[in-house]
């Protein structure tokens, strides 16, 4: 971190707990100058820094003010789901979602894609380039069902980070994360059988629930912590669950990160009544702080974990480079993969094999966390100003995405319909639920750095939502029957 990036996180940290208040004056570029032994230059960056996050703001020849900010609104309270098991619907919606990411014309705030411009790539671009012009025959064949051996050594040096002590033999290489989930899935049940999913979830790992016949049971989830325990538990009692499927790290769409103590108790948990995790760590390497959090496989003596991760979020989603850890259940999760798809494309996995092996991948990693974090306080900052009182807003440890929970009789597919005409796309609560729950929900990406363009689409959203909480209230109750 830098001098200037350090003063303007201590400054920040100051108006944060209420030592410089809303209005207040700021100390002089001169006079913080002296205090913190720094240049006036620093001072001035870490003024344009604070500014930019829109935590201060100038005035002509009076200096720096601290920023009027409404109240910062509180997080979403624990959820709660129907705690049975259900049938899953919303692929319509989700669908919807899919198609619209490659419209150059709207503005995507709800996609779960990454920022791909960043210059810590090339060395990505240059290593895909190289192998098709060597004319690498191996580019053009198949490779093994396991993947490509010098992917896999990388892949398992890189989950010491996570805890874990695997070897290149214990990784299957998949066609993204996805594909990694539902082969892990498929290995581990049966049509039919019931699987406990955090709520709200991926929607990605519902609707695979849905093409295998799966039932779903929704598990009360706290945006801080991660799925309530003694929920699951009294679940594990009720029903013959097969399996958990679960995002700990960076959590997607709550952003939070699951305790270590409450990962040890789940996996205890599973332990008990013998059942399997199915665990999505494909936003864990993006985790704010380092070192990163542990997985709830690094816990793992028995290979009950299946932990699952890609390259799509960390590098580029295009890439469709995915992999798993599969445990006890790896000759299943082979035999998933060779009905599924077969073996995964090659070029990708060398090209990726040889970034992370020359030494590119973490130092693209180390920028994406500072990106993205930065990134998170600037948009919230944008959501604290153009949003209306009467919100929860999650707040995310890692990653690059945000959930909303507005009042339980807003509706966030109607908001949807109404941005959809000024080119705007969200992510709606609902897609993360088996039954449709969280309507009044949504999820936001903050990946890329917020221009004018972004700021301008956020102020259309609130503006919206506003609009739609004055209406909500101004109609009347219903009599009671």
């Amino acid at each position: 971190m830098t001098r200037y990036q350090h003063l303007a996180t201590l400054l920040a940290q100051r108006i944060e707990q209420g030592l410089y208040r809303s209005g207040e004056r700021l100390p002089s570029v001169r006079s913080l100058s002296v205090e913190h032994g720094v240049s006036i230059s620093t001072v001035q960056q870490a003024y344009h820094l604070l500014e930019e996050k829109q935590l201060i703001t100038p005035q002509p020849r009076s200096g720096y003010f601290v920023a009027s900010r409404k109240a910062t609104p509180p997080v979403p309270a624990l959820t709660r789901p129907a705690q049975r098991p259900v049938e899953i619907t919303q692929w319509d919606a989700v669908l919807e979602l899919l198609n619209s990411r490659l419209e150059d014309d709207v503005l995507q705030l709800g996609s779960g894609t990454p920022d791909l411009t960043q210059p810590t790539l090339k060395p990505l671009w240059k290593s895909l380039g190289r192998l098709a012009q060597k004319q690498d025959l191996r580019i053009l064949n198949y490779d093994t069902l396991y993947g490509v051996a010098a992917l896999r050594e990388q892949v398992a040096r890189l989950t010491i980070d996570s805890g874990c002590q695997l070897t290149a033999d214990e990784i299957v290489i998949t066609t993204g994360c996805h594909e990694a989930l539902s082969v892990s899935i498929r290995a581990v049940c049966q049509p039919g059988d019931i699987i406990a999913v955090e709520s709200p979830t991926f929607h990605g790992i519902m609707q695979t629930l849905r093409g295998f016949g799966i039932r779903a049971i929704e598990i009360p989830t706290d945006s801080v912590t991660g799925i309530s325990l003694e929920a699951l538990e009294l679940a594990f009692e009720q029903w013959p669950i097969k399996a958990v499927v679960v995002v700990p790290n960076c959590n997607n769409p709550l952003g939070f990160i699951m305790p270590e103590a409450r990962k040890r108790a789940l996996l205890t948990l599973a332990q008990r009544f013998d059942a399997a995790i199915v665990e999505d760590d494909v936003y864990g390497e993006l985790a704010w702080d380092y070192p990163r959090p542990v997985t709830v496989k690094s816990m793992d003596m028995d290979g009950r974990v299946l932990l699952c991760s890609s390259f799509s979020k960390t590098l580029a989603p295009g890439l469709r480079v995915g992999w798993v850890a599969p445990g006890r259940y790896r000759d299943r999760v082979i035999h998933m993969k060779y009905i599924v798809t077969g073996s995964t494309a090659t070029q990708t996995q060398l090209a990726v094999a040889e970034f992370i092996q020359q030494g590119h991948y973490l130092p693209h990693l180390r920028r994406m966390r500072h990106t993205y974090q930065r990134n998170y306080e600037t948009f919230s900052c944008l959501v604290r100003h153009y949003f209306p009182c009467g919100i929860c807003v999650s707040r995310p440890q890692g990653g690059f995405l945000m959930w909303i929970e507005l009042p339980e009789a807003f509706d966030a597919v109607r908001l949807n319909r109404e941005l959809r005409e000024s080119h705007i796309q969200i992510a709606v609560g609902s897609l993360f639920s088996a039954s449709g729950k969280y309507r009044n929900c949504l999820r936001l990406n903050f990946s890329s750095s917020v221009d004018e363009k972004t700021e301008r689409a956020v102020a259309i959203l609130g503006g919206a939502v506003e609009r739609a909480m004055a209406a909500c209230l101004e109609t009347p109750a219903l009599p009671l029957p």
